[in-house]
């Protein structure tokens, strides 16, 4: 446990070096347009720096040096147990530079340095060397045969693999794809989001410092609709991994048709429904749960529980346990370790916000608590935590994903309707319920269409279970044994003997 003050969090800020430049075969190096952006902190509205904003230019630099070093076979043939052991020093980097990462994060995208420090680096370092632990524990198979046949069916790396990843947990969901795409031994361009992209262009230089080859690794700053594009599009990109909105991962699978077919494998949007019966075992304790699953990193969650469904019978009990339980959320400075709800990421995020919140009053849900914007006069973007009464699933804010800490409560009468309303939904990303019956529990939990099922608890699980959505919430999954299918291609040899 680190023993920082808020006051040396800031003078540490104060004295950060920033790089802000792309990562490609091991060199930082301008955008060949020479073109930045502006890197500004939700915390207090200053400017970080200047991010190179990399284009197609860029990413035709990083493909054609990542299927290089692919091809030299420097990473790609290198012994599992190397790789391994090679990623389990990239996560001890991770640790060893912890403060600096989460400082970093937590500028670059608002959350607080708590969260960052003793949730996110460690969340990425575990990402990373748990990938690197197992790769020399996946076996090949023999198929079954006749004797004067031998059917081999083995793995290998899919090739270069492009990996666009989110701006709410930067560092984790970079991990989450960099374990198993890089111990697999593919060579990999990630594409961070640029509301968040500094932790990204760090980490890059701590790979190579761990012993990755240099052009393994690239980083490229930019837009969405420049480099990522051009990434999407690009011939020579075998795989592409994605992380965000439900909208850009629907275009990411146009532009796969439109060029060379890639894989693409997809984790998007969520409107994660609660259950609350009234038979749960402990009504605090889920009351606890339920604010904590929208407050959390300040709503900005793809498995948020932003939809509270509530069994009527206990609505009025229960209801005002959950609003007792907001209490303890409050946005402060992300600086201060006390601080558990930092800013939304940026204005524009914070203004998405607040239209949406405008957006229940106009359909008629009751606001009971939050709903404005606050701490204006520290030039951040803060917004409290929200909730809304009265809710129809039928509203703009229970079927659209907000991304900010906004809770709509919903009511049920019976077990069907709760799994009718749970799953009236687009998106099947997670969902919770919440019964001392355990049959209940069973059967609810298998007619819900989600890819995460979480009983009593909310955001259970580690990095031994794998994460991913149903329906519109994306395909593929990250974390687990599962994740590695994404990173490899089946080869199947027959041969006569």
């Amino acid at each position: 446990m680190t023993t920082l003050t808020r006051a040396d969090w800031e003078q540490r800020a104060r004295d950060l070096k920033i790089e802000g430049r792309a990562y490609i075969n091991g060199e930082y190096t301008d955008a060949v347009s020479g073109e930045t952006f502006e890197c500004i902190s939700p915390v207090d509205g200053r400017l970080l720096g200047k991010i190179a904003s990399c284009d197609a230019a860029d990413a035709q630099r990083a493909v054609d040096n990542a299927r290089a070093t692919f091809n030299s076979g420097a990473w790609s043939r290198l012994a599992p147990t190397k790789r391994k052991a090679t990623m389990i020093r990239f996560a001890g980097l991770l640790k060893q530079h912890a403060e600096e990462l989460a400082l970093l994060e937590t500028l670059d995208m608002g959350k607080p340095i708590s969260d960052s420090l003793y949730i996110d680096v460690p969340g990425a370092a575990q990402a990373l060397s748990w990938s690197g632990e197992a790769i020399d524990k996946i076996y090949d198979e023999v198929a079954a045969t006749p004797h004067d046949q031998l059917g081999l069916v083995t793995r290998e790396p899919v090739g270069v693999v492009g990996a666009i990843v989110p701006w709410n947990f930067p560092l984790m969901m970079a991990c989450w794809k960099l374990g198993p795409a890089l111990s697999t031994g593919n060579s990999v361009i990630l594409k961070p989001s640029e509301k968040s992209p500094l932790t990204a262009i760090r980490i890059a230089a701590l790979a190579v410092e761990a012993g990755i080859p240099k052009g393994v690794l690239n980083v490229l700053p930019g837009y969405g609709h420049t480099v990522g594009k051009a990434l999407a599009l690009h011939n020579d990109v075998d795989t592409l991994v994605f992380t965000g909105s439900t909208k850009i991962a629907k275009q990411l699978l146009i532009y796969s048709g439109e060029s060379n077919m890639k894989r693409v494998w997809l984790e998007a949007g969520g409107k994660s429904p609660n259950i609350v019966f009234a038979d749960a075992p402990d009504l605090q304790a889920a009351a606890e749960a339920a604010a904590g699953a929208i407050a959390f990193n300040q709503g900005e969650v793809c498995t948020a529980g932003s939809r509270l469904l509530v069994e009527r019978s206990i609505k009025d009990k229960f209801l005002p346990l959950v609003i007792e339980a907001l209490k303890t959320w409050k946005p402060g400075n992300p600086l201060d370790p006390a601080t558990n709800v930092g800013a939304l990421v940026d204005t524009q995020q914070m203004n998405t916000v607040l239209s949406y919140i405008e957006s229940g009053r106009t359909d008629g849900a009751k606001l009971v608590v939050g709903g404005k914007r606050i701490l204006q006069e520290t030039g951040g973007t803060y917004v409290e935590p929200t909730i809304f009464d009265g809710v129809s699933n039928a509203m703009k804010i229970a079927q659209e994903e907000i991304f900010g800490p906004v809770l709509s409560v919903i009511t049920f009468d019976s077990a069907e309707e709760a799994i009718q309303i749970a799953n009236d939904t687009p998106y099947g990303l997670a969902a919770a319920v919440w019964t001392a019956d355990i049959s209940k529990a069973h059967l609810t939990a298998k007619a819900l269409r989600a890819g995460s099922v979480w009983v009593n608890q909310y955001d259970g699980g580690d990095m031994t279970a794998p994460f991913g959505g149903f329906k519109q919430s994306g395909n593929g999954r990250d974390k687990s044994l599962h994740a590695f299918d994404k990173y490899t291609e089946l080869k199947a040899t027959w041969i006569k003997l």
